[in-house]
């Protein structure tokens, strides 16, 4: 039996080395944004909490593939053109032609506070992106990362994506993260289940941002998005905040029906049929 166990041990080593290398170059392509153009060895350390040597040979690999550039002069890092566009083309049309992003610009620009993008991931909400405006509170914009996980009950934007879920199916999925959560986290089935479709009515929610930081939102989704590939976008605001939570929801709403309206790339073009 000990043989047997040693010999299973190098393949699950193996395993889990590889599942770290994944998770580590996907953080270092979510670590860029609006606040972070560029980025150097140490910055990507000290956000994640990395070793120097082996995020600096990661670095460089990503070079090589060329995911990112790295600057001669500065000897800091940015993306390059293959990263955007990885795996742009088989996205449905709202991310192919860019009216997701415009759709947050235009939040952004409307409220000047943090604007996320949100994903159901089995269980759990992501964080696709944030974007931070000017009036955003510090501890979002401190703490609130692309890439972050939570609970879907822990959030106004999990419980959205939930009502995404056909009932029965959905009814399961509460029942399973109820049994899954802390005794601190428990909730009333029957009430969880009564705001879930109380927001499925709606389309859109108020509550709780979730992800360990003590701040609300209001979220609505993205129209004619497939179950398992719905997405929320979400007006993110610090607990202190004074904000109109009507005008919020109303600005959403009228960017996501704006968003669904606009005609699929390519409806207006000319054709030059002889071209070839």
């Amino acid at each position: 039996m000990a043989s047997s166990a040693a010999s299973a041990s190098p393949s699950c080593s193996g395993s889990s080395n590889k599942a770290k290398i994944a998770r580590r170059v996907v953080e270092v392509l979510e670590y860029f944004d609006d606040a972070h153009r560029e980025a150097t060895v140490m910055d990507i350390v000290r956000r994640y909490n990395r070793p120097q040597s082996s995020t600096s040979e990661l670095l460089s690999s990503l070079v090589e593939l060329g995911l990112l550039y790295k600057d001669p002069y500065s000897r800091t890092y940015s993306l390059t053109a293959r990263a955007a566009l990885l795996g742009s083309t088989g996205q449905p049309e709202p991310i192919r032609d860019g009216r997701l992003v415009r759709l947050i610009d235009r939040l952004l620009a409307q409220t000047g506070l943090s604007v996320g993008l949100f994903a159901r991931v089995g269980l759990k909400t992501q964080l696709l992106m944030i974007r931070n405006g000017p009036r955003s509170s510090s501890a979002i914009a401190d703490e609130l990362f692309a890439g972050m996980q939570a609970p879907l009950t822990e959030s106004a934007a999990g419980l959205l994506l939930l009502s995404s879920v056909a009932r029965p199916r959905c009814e399961g999925m509460v029942r399973r993260l109820n049994a899954e959560a802390a005794d601190g986290a428990k909730f009333a089935q029957g009430e969880m289940m009564a705001r879930i479709d109380s927001y499925r009515d709606r389309g859109h929610a108020r509550g709780e941002l979730g992800f360990g930081i003590s701040a609300g939102m209001a979220a609505a989704l993205i129209p004619d998005q497939a179950e398992a590939h719905q997405l929320a976008v979400g007006i993110v605001h610090g607990s202190e905040d004074t904000v109109n939570a009507g005008a919020l929801l109303d600005a959403l709403i009228e960017a996501t029906t704006q968003c669904a309206a606009l005609p699929a790339t390519g409806a207006n073009v000319e054709r030059f049929l002889t071209a070839a």
